[in-house]
């Protein structure tokens, strides 16, 4: 999978990977209001990669959560600042936080997206 248009659950996720949309994906995933996108980040210092992606639909996104993998990290300041500026509000969490906290965002019909690091 490299792409999935639309708005999907998080039907469940770990062992490297994620179930959503009647699929499956190993590796992180960022999803975006147009869809599912393959993400090569394999850990939060790599999100860097994925920024153009998010700030291309910033005026659909009034959320984004990131998925650490198993521990919580800080986003750097210096893209804390950028998603600032564009008026996305970041949040950073483990992968499991995240995946339930996108799910209650989306079944809320909120705003949101969300760059998740696989977990092993």
């Amino acid at each position: 999978m490299k792409f999935l248009p639309g708005r999907h659950l998080i039907d469940s996720f770990g062992n490297g990977g994620f179930r959503f949309g009647d699929m499956s994906h190993l590796g992180s995933i960022l999803i975006l209001p147009s869809g599912v996108r393959v993400s090569a980040a394999l850990a939060l210092d790599e999100f860097s990669i994925e920024v153009d992606a998010v700030l291309a639909e910033k005026s659909q996104i009034d959320f984004l959560l990131v998925g650490t993998g198993r521990d919580m990290l800080r986003l750097p300041l210096s893209l804390a600042r950028l998603f600032s500026e564009a008026n996305i509000n970041v949040d950073t969490m483990n992968t499991n936080a995240a995946v339930r906290t996108y799910n209650v965002l989306l079944e809320e019909n909120r705003r949101v997206a969300a760059l998740l690091v696989a977990v092993p």
